[in-house]
Order: C-alpha cells, then sequence, then structure tokens
C-alpha cells in the first residue's frame, strides 16, 4: 500500500506523513506550497502541484501505485473564510470534488479526510459527540460539511471508502522536534503564546473575557498533533481491513480556558506572557469539548500527550529550535 497525502507539507500532515512512515507505510507528499512548507516534508518525496490538476494527480497515483489517499490539503483560517468565501469554497470544495473524481477513475477506493469540529457550529451539548448537528457558522466549516456530504455520495455511487475525522484544537509539535507548526500568518494560541513568552511578539490577544466560563475566557479541547497523526493511521488500517465508511470525533475530552493555557505556558517556558483583552471575534463558542469515546472504542486509538503542559513543551522545543521558521 502506498498513500498520496494531499498537504502533506502542512502543519497536520507533515506529522501524518511522519507516522505513516513509522508505520512501515510507503507515501508520497502532493501540496501546491500555498500554506505548507517544503522544510516540514522532510526527505519524503514531495510533488509541488495541485489537487486540482487531474493530470498531475492520476501520474503520481500511476507512477506510485496509490492505493489509498489521506487528505489535508485545505486553507483552514476562520476569519479568512469569512471575508473570501469564494476562495474557500473553490479550494476545499470544487478542487476537492476534481480530486474525488481523478481517484476514483484511476481505481483509488480508501480515503482518509481531515474534518474538522467547526462543521458543528454552535454547540448545543458538551462534550460533543459525532451526533451532534451540524450547523456551521462560517465558510471554513461549511466547506469541510460539504465535502463530507460528498463523500458520502461517492461512497453510495463509486464504492469510495472513507474515514472522516473531526479534531478539535490541534496543538503541540513531533516530540523530536524534526516537524511543527508554521502558518503564515499564526492564528492558534499555543503558538502565539509561546511566542508572546520568547519576545518574538509583543504581546498576545485574548479574544473575549466575559464568556459565561470560571474565568470569563474560552475554553477548548486540545489535541496533540502527533495524536492526531496516529488517528489518521488507525482509519487508514481500518479502511484497508474492509471496513466501510465511517466519521470519528479526535479530541481529549477535557476543555482548557485561554487563560489556563497562558498560565500552562508561562510555567513550561518560565516567562511571563504579556497579553491584553480584545473583543469576542463573531462565532466563537464559549466552549467546544470533544467526546472521542467512538474513536476510542472502534479505532483503539488513545491520546499519547494528553496533558497541556506535554502539548505546550513539544511547541516550545520546536520554537526554540526554529524560531525564525
Amino acid at each position: 500500500m502506498t498513500v498520496l497525502v494531499t498537504g502533506g507539507a502542512g502543519y497536520v500532515g507533515s506529522h501524518a506523513v511522519k507516522e505513516l512512515r513509522a508505520s512501515g507505510i510507503p507515501c508520497v507528499i502532493l501540496d501546491n506550497l500555498r500554506r505548507g512548507h517544503r522544510e516540514l516534508a522532510l526527505d519524503t518525496e514531495l510533488v509541488v502541484g495541485d489537487i486540482a490538476d487531474a493530470s498531475l494527480v492520476a501520474q503520481i497515483i500511476a507512477k506510485h501505485r496509490v492505493t489509498a489517499v489521506m487528505h489535508f490539503a485545505a486553507f483552514a483560517y476562520v476569519g479568512e473564510s469569512m471575508q473570501e468565501p469564494a476562495m474557500y469554497y473553490r479550494n476545499n470544495v470544487a478542487a476537492t470534488a476534481t480530486m474525488l473524481e481523478t481517484i476514483i477513475r484511476s481505481g483509488v477506493r480508501m480515503f482518509v479526510f481531515s474534518s474538522t469540529c467547526s462543521t458543528y457550529g454552535m454547540p448545543e451539548t458538551v462534550p460533543m459527540t459525532e451526533e451532534h448537528p451540524q450547523r456551521p457558522v462560517n465558510p471554513y466549516g461549511a466547506s469541510k460539511l460539504m465535502v463530507e456530504r460528498m463523500l458520502q455520495d461517492f461512497d453510495t455511487a463509486c464504492g469510495l471508502k472513507s474515514i472522516v475525522l473531526r479534531y478539535f484544537n490541534a496543538a503541540g509539535a513531533d516530540p523530536a522536534g524534526q516537524i511543527g507548526e508554521w502558518h503564515e500568518p499564526e492564528t492558534h494560541l499555543v503558538p502565539l503564546a509561546l511566542e508572546a513568552a520568547a519576545g518574538l511578539r509583543p504581546k498576545l490577544e485574548v479574544y473575549g473575557t466575559d464568556y459565561p466560563t470560571p474565568d470569563g475566557t474560552c475554553i477548548r479541547d486540545y489535541i496533540h498533533v502527533t495524536d492526531l497523526a496516529q488517528a489518521h493511521v488507525l482509519g487508514l488500517r481500518r479502511l484497508q481491513a474492509g471496513h466501510g465508511s465511517d466519521v470519528f470525533n479526535l479530541g481529549n475530552g477535557r476543555g482548557f480556558s485561554v487563560r489556563e493555557v497562558i498560565d500552562a505556558a508561562e510555567r513550561v517556558t518560565g516567562r511571563r506572557i504579556p497579553w491584553s483583552a480584545a473583543p469576542r471575534r463573531a462565532g466563537d463558542p464559549h466552549a467546544l469539548v470533544a467526546s472521542a469515546a467512538k474513536a476510542q472504542r472502534v479505532l483503539g486509538w488513545a491520546p499519547r500527550h494528553a496533558e497541556l503542559a506535554t502539548i505546550i513543551e513539544t511547541a516550545w522545543k520546536w520554537l526554540r529550535k526554529h524560531p525564525a521558521r
């Protein structure tokens, strides 16, 4: 089995590539490098190109005898999606539809999809199970939900079996320090807090301090990126064993507030993190926490780096090793 990893030079995709190779599964990366970085591919073969290039995708599948696809190639900034919805629907939905047609014509019938808790929208229950209503409140979440629905239809029409992984807040970095979180611009809380601790930015802005939570700041479920990567490999193994399409939440099942993350980051770094309050961002729910019981039960998955301090320590190690990135 050889796996085509789209977006494999990005944050989660690069960690999935490393997990695949550690599991003895050959893979090839397709990434247009608009948001990815060649350095994160390490020594895995990287083809620079777009998933909407049907001829290129077909060539890669034929050359490498690809039998499965892991799909990470997507734009993933919520705020940007509100400002540039067409760009998100064109890249995340239309380009994915083209790729799906190509891989089916090429004989691929296994697909692991990087989805998101943003497909749920505002939480009606906490923690959130896979049965929670899906009512996304931004184009990013809507684009991921559209792909989920396409996968259902491609299964019915063409027999494409898929594992959909809806993960919550990805954080941390490869414990060995080889790869890590590298976004331009950076929008995630943990690296922003650590950059403030390192003096790489003047301060951290906290969006909303008046939420109905114990300290007034948003609560999120942080899941280590290598634990996400492990779940992708387990999902692939399930498809390889002949099981049908399925969907799983990925999270630790425990939420931490923004203030708790700041406090933990100060303990890990031994440095004060300057921050200031800013207005709430539109569409930000007060709490997002996963129920990952199904993934634990069906996939045999369990987070290996569940402690917040451990997650932050790996991110801090990556930042200190690559301060300029």
